[in-house]
C-alpha cells in the first residue's frame, strides 16, 4: 500500500527582495502562492514587503491564504516589513528568524533569489542531511535558474563530497504545482552524515 501524500500546514518560501531581470519570476512567485492559498497551505516567509518576497505573500492573500513573515529588527526599522499580512514576527536578527521561520514550517521551498536565498536554503537542507529534521527542501527551478547549483552538486557527487542519496534530498521542479505535489509525496530517507575517519 502506498503512503498517503503529507498534508503541510504551512511552508516556508525563500526568496529574493529583488523581483529579478525577468517578468517570468514575478509569474512563478504569484502561481506558487495562489497554489498555497487554493491548498490552504499557510506561507511562512521572510516578512518584506519587496521583491518577490512581497510578490509571494501578495498573491497568497489575494488568494485568501494566511500569510506568516518573520523579520529582523534591523529591516524592520528601514521600513521594509510587509505591515499587510495576518501575522508579522519580529526578532532580534537573522538567527532567530531562520530559526523561527524553520519551527514555524513543514517544509521548505527555494524560489530564484541572491545569497540570502542560497544560505538560507543550504542551511536547512544541512539539517536535513545531519537528521535534525525530516522535512521536504525543495527547489523551484524557475526556466533553469538552479541549474548551475544543481550542476554544481552533481560534480561535488562525482568528487565524493556529496553521497549520491543527499544530493537526491533535493527535489527540483519547474512547476509550482508539481512541486508541491513531490514534496507531499516525499519521504525522510533516513540517512545520516557519513564521517570518513581516514580523512579526521
Amino acid at each position: 500500500m502506498q503512503p498517503k501524500p503529507t498534508q503541510f500546514r504551512r511552508l516556508c518560501v525563500f526568496c529574493g527582495s529583488s523581483k529579478g531581470a525577468r517578468d517570468i519570476y514575478i509569474h512563478a512567485a504569484q502561481e506558487l502562492g495562489h497554489e498555497l492559498a487554493k491548498r490552504r497551505i499557510e506561507l511562512v516567509y521572510g516578512g518584506g514587503n519587496v521583491g518577490l518576497m512581497g510578490v509571494i505573500a501578495d498573491a497568497v492573500l489575494a488568494g485568501g491564504g494566511h500569510v506568516i513573515g518573520v523579520i529582523p529588527e534591523q529591516l524592520m526599522a528601514r521600513e521594509l516589513g510587509h505591515t499587510g499580512i495576518q501575522d508579522l514576527r519580529i526578532v532580534k536578527n537573522m538567527h532567530e528568524r531562520k530559526a523561527m521561520m524553520a519551527e514555524l514550517a513543514d517544509g521548505f521551498i527555494a524560489l530564484p533569489g541572491g545569497i540570502g536565498t542560497y544560505e538560507e536554503y543550504f542551511e536547512v537542507l544541512t539539517w536535513a542531511k545531519l537528521g535534525i529534521h525530516e522535512k521536504p527542501c525543495a527547489l523551484l527551478n524557475v526556466d533553469g535558474f538552479y541549474n548551475p547549483v544543481l550542476s554544481l552538486l552533481s560534480h561535488a557527487v562525482e568528487e565524493a563530497f556529496i553521497g549520491s542519496a543527499h544530493r537526491d534530498m533535493v527535489l527540483v521542479e519547474e512547476d509550482p504545482t508539481r512541486l508541491l505535489e513531490a514534496m507531499a509525496a516525499h519521504r525522510p530517507s533516513h540517512l545520516h552524515k557519513r564521517i570518513d575517519k581516514d580523512k579526521v
